[in-house]
């Protein structure tokens, strides 16, 4: 059966075509009558708005791209999720673009894969320069999200260094004096994968040690090849080989303080009345695991709002011809859910 046209709705609803239109457009100078005979008729014949060629019309494509380095990491996965859903409600289809940290990737990724059938991107950056943005980010509207890496760009993300503290607040009001920051990132230090967000991060480590009068240690910082489980369970496993006693643990993400636990569990440490764990990203598995998993919770759902509604002012302002707009820094929320792995509630 061919698919419903919105001439079939004009007829059936014996108005006309531009009637038709403008009650899918919400136009207000339609009668209650009409617009009740066409949405009836809608129903009816089962018609969908052609959102492509709506797009296509005002010169875009109704598509945007989100560029992510792994979407097995868990919270890219769940970030992907918030973004889809938010594009869904504005009319948008999304195409989720891996790079796996590959500069070539993201190169390519910038540069809008070298064809037009993207309006924009939504790109969580790795391996890119602030060079690269400058130098090539003009094809295209782009936000960025994670950690900033160039100030002529719109970007989206929490206060990591301001969350990084909070947390190790929350270790040291337990009375725990030996903390460690599994994935920490120190000037001229070997390069983690997620090198901004270490960097950061270990800022606020420290800063927090400082103002509660603790000494800082670098050698605490365990720098890991990538922010993954088994990358975290191995840094751990290793600083306690070599005989240190930590009484708790800080991990930059939520995937390395799972690997954490295990280690720990392993040799016999309970947790968290030996050794306190705190994790970061509020990804599932950490609410799931035994014991539950202490992090910070970013508002993923907020930055999904915030960069999707960057991104389409970027779009339409560049559809409708006008200068391009100065460059957004936008903070969303996070906070600390305390749970089991430091002494909260089941």
């Amino acid at each position: 059966m061919a698919r419903p046209r919105i001439k079939d709705v004009a007829r059936l609803a014996g108005v006309s075509e531009k009637t038709v239109s403008n009650v899918i457009n919400d136009y207000e100078h339609v009668s209650d009558r009409t617009r009740a005979a066409v949405r009836q008729a809608i129903d009816e014949l089962g018609y969908r708005v052609n959102l492509a060629g709506r797009h296509l019309r005002r010169g875009r494509t109704g598509i945007i791209a989100l560029i992510l380095p792994e979407l097995d990491f868990s919270y890219f996965g769940e970030v992907a999720t918030h973004v889809i859903a938010e594009a869904e409600r504005r009319g948008l289809t999304v195409l989720v673009h891996q790079t796996l940290a590959d500069r070539q990737h993201e190169l390519t990724a910038l540069d809008g894969f070298g064809s037009d059938f993207v309006d924009g991107l939504l790109m969580s950056p790795l391996a890119l320069t602030a060079d690269d943005v400058a130098e090539r980010g003009g094809h295209l509207p782009v936000v960025l999200l994670g950690e900033l890496i160039q100030e002529g760009a719109d970007h989206v993300a929490i206060d990591n260094v301001l969350a990084t503290r909070e947390a190790t607040e929350h270790l040291v009001g337990m009375g725990r004096r030996s903390i460690v920051a599994v994935g920490g990132k120190e000037a001229g230090g070997p390069e983690p994968a997620t090198t901004g967000t270490a960097q950061v991060r270990t800022r606020g480590f420290r800063e927090a040690l400082q103002t509660a009068g603790l000494p800082y240690d670098p050698a605490a910082v365990l720098p890991v090849r990538q922010f993954r489980t088994p990358d975290g369970a191995a840094a751990v496993e290793r600083y306690l080989a070599a005989g240190h006693k930590p009484d708790a643990i800080l991990c930059l993400n939520d995937q390395m303080a799972l690997g954490t636990l295990r280690t720990l569990h392993e040799r016999g440490l309970r947790v968290p009345e030996d050794v306190a764990v705190v994790g970061f990203d509020d990804v599932e598995a950490g609410r799931f695991s035994v014991p539950s998993l202490t992090t910070v919770a970013p508002d993923k759902a907020a930055v999904a709002r915030v960069a999707v509604e960057l991104l389409v002012d970027r779009i339409a302002a560049r559809a409708e011809g006008l200068p391009p707009l100065p460059p957004r820094n936008r903070v969303v929320p996070h906070r600390l859910v305390v749970r089991e792995s430091t002494g909260g509630p089941r």
